[in-house]
C-alpha cells in the first residue's frame, strides 16, 4: 500500500463518516431556523413555514403542517412529527434543491388507509402515514431515483421508491428500503 492510497483511504472515510454525522444529527441546533416547503398534488395547497425557530419547534407552524398534510379523502388532520420535517430538511440540503416538495401522501386515517390496502397489495396495514411519520414525494426537475438514492444514504428511516407513479416514500420508523 502507498502513502497515497492510504491518505485517499483516510480522506474518503472522512468524507463518508462527515456525511453521517450530517444525515443523522437529528434535532436542529438551537440557534438554527429551520423551514419546509410543500404543494400538494391532490389539494393544490401550498405552504412555505419556519417550523423551528430560537430552540424550539414552533406548535402554530407544525399545526399548519399538520392541516396542509392531512388526509385529505376524509379532512381529518393529525399531527405530523416534526422529525419527518427535519428528514426533509436534511434531504433537500444534500440534494442541493430549493424547489418545495410535491405531496403525495402526508397523514392517512386508518378508513383511508383500509381503504388503499384493499386496493393496492403496496399499502402497509400499519403503517407509518397512520401516525403522521411517512410522507410520500417528488421533487419537480429533480430525478426520483436520484432522491430515492440520497435518502438511502442518509439512513434516517424507511426509503421506498415508486418508480411507475414517480415517488419517494420517506418515514421516521426503523431504517429499511424497499
Amino acid at each position: 500500500m502507498t502513502p497515497q492510497y492510504d491518505r485517499r483511504r483516510f480522506l474518503g472515510a472522512g468524507a463518508a463518516l462527515l456525511l453521517g454525522t450530517r444525515a443523522v444529527r437529528g434535532a436542529p441546533q438551537a440557534g438554527e431556523a429551520r423551514s419546509v416547503s410543500f404543494v400538494h398534488t391532490h389539494t393544490r395547497e401550498s405552504l412555505t413555514t419556519i417550523y423551528f425557530q430560537d430552540g424550539a419547534y414552533v406548535p402554530a407552524e407544525l399545526d399548519k403542517v399538520a392541516h396542509v398534510l392531512r388526509d385529505f379523502r376524509t379532512a381529518e388532520v393529525h399531527p405530523i412529527d416534526p422529525k419527518l420535517l427535519d428528514y426533509l430538511v436534511d434531504l433537500r440540503q444534500l440534494a442541493g434543491f430549493d424547489e418545495p416538495y410535491q405531496v403525495i401522501s402526508g397523514y392517512r386515517s386508518a378508513q383511508t388507509n383500509a381503504e388503499l390496502r384493499r386496493r393496492s397489495s403496496g399499502v402497509a396495514e400499519h403503517s407509518l402515514h397512520m401516525e403522521g411519520r411517512a410522507i410520500d414525494v417528488r421533487i419537480g426537475n429533480f430525478p426520483t431515483d436520484r432522491l430515492h438514492g440520497l435518502a438511502l444514504r442518509m439512513q434516517r428511516g424507511g426509503v421506498g421508491f415508486y418508480r411507475a407513479s414517480d415517488f419517494v416514500h420517506l418515514d421516521t420508523g426503523r431504517v429499511r428500503s424497499w
